[in-house]
């Protein structure tokens, strides 16, 4: 029995960003979600600033212009959170 697994680029159609989570709707049809607090950066901002956001591509990530901000489909799928570099 062949099991091929063909794998497809994850995509975003669609954000929103609360005062706790970020979660992407997928152009698959899944929606997935992340904790705000993966991103140091959109945690710390307003919920102006966490409105403003672009999509990267035709949807591989995120970006929040205000705050300098990116977020990749794949890092929020597989859970590779924002780390706050030391000062």
């Amino acid at each position: 029995m062949n099991t091929a697994v063909i794998l497809q680029e994850v995509k975003i159609k669609n954000l929103q960003v609360t005062e706790d989570t970020i979660t992407a709707q997928l152009v698959d049809g899944r929606t997935i979600s992340v904790p705000l607090a993966w991103s140091w950066r959109l945690s710390e901002a307003t919920p102006k600033q966490r409105a403003h956001y672009e999509l990267i591509g035709d949807g591989q990530g995120v970006h929040w212009p205000d705050v300098d901000e990116d977020i990749s489909a794949e890092g929020m799928l597989y859970g590779i959170p924002a780390h706050k570099p030391k000062k």
